[in-house]
């Protein structure tokens, strides 16, 4: 396991579109998908950003948080990423998307704990395709090399960065933790529900 610090990133800075809402906002429990997320990162790392886009910095709930500005344009989520490795470029990342409504504590500590000391990524196998999960996932100081050549590339999905890795692959102990909620029907019979 590596001895670097870890820093969280709540991927944050979609912009929604199939779901119709800001999912960063959806409500769990009395408090944002955003605050349940930072919270549960804030148990499992020395420090927690919040990854947005530059127009997002001033939303009332984003702005609660410490953020890192997206420095890369039109590549989807890496640019969180990315944007992250170049802020703090010593440090290794647990990047955790805000949309994941079942994530749980036991399922990061499983994770940071058997985080690669040698690969560049760590992540879960998917319970449903066993391809990797990038977006709860270890991205290891140094990996951002990898990550720009993929995208200097045309290649900019998280996905295929780790398939055509040297990733290290985690069963899930909670099968269920990083199913995520893109549009109204996912929010059915989920624990979260649209912002008032």
């Amino acid at each position: 396991m590596s001895t670097r610090p870890i820093y969280g990133l709540v991927l944050a800075g979609g912009e929604s579109r199939r779901m119709g809402q800001d999912k960063a906002l959806l409500v769990r429990d009395g408090q944002s998908q955003l605050e349940h997320i930072g919270a549960l990162l804030a148990g499992s790392v020395d420090r927690v950003f919040v990854s947005v886009r530059s127009e997002q910095q001033d939303e009332t709930e984003r702005s609660r948080f410490t953020q890192i500005a997206d420095r890369y344009y039109d590549i989807g989520p890496i640019a969180g990423v990315l944007s992250a490795m170049d802020e703090y470029p010593e440090v290794d990342w647990l990047v955790v998307a805000c949309d994941l409504p079942n994530i749980d504590a036991p399922t990061l500590h499983y994770l940071l704990d058997n985080r690669s000391a040698e690969q560049p990524f760590t992540a879960f196998r998917s319970s449903h395709d066993d391809l990797p999960e990038p977006l709860c996932a270890v991205y290891q100081a140094g990996s951002d090399a990898i990550v720009r050549q993929f995208v200097n590339d045309s290649v900019v999905c998280p996905r295929k960065i780790l398939i055509r890795s040297d990733t290290r692959l985690l069963e899930q102990p909670n099968p269920a933790a990083l199913d995520n909620v893109n549009t109204p029907d996912d929010l059915e019979g989920s624990v979260l529900e649209a912002a008032s």
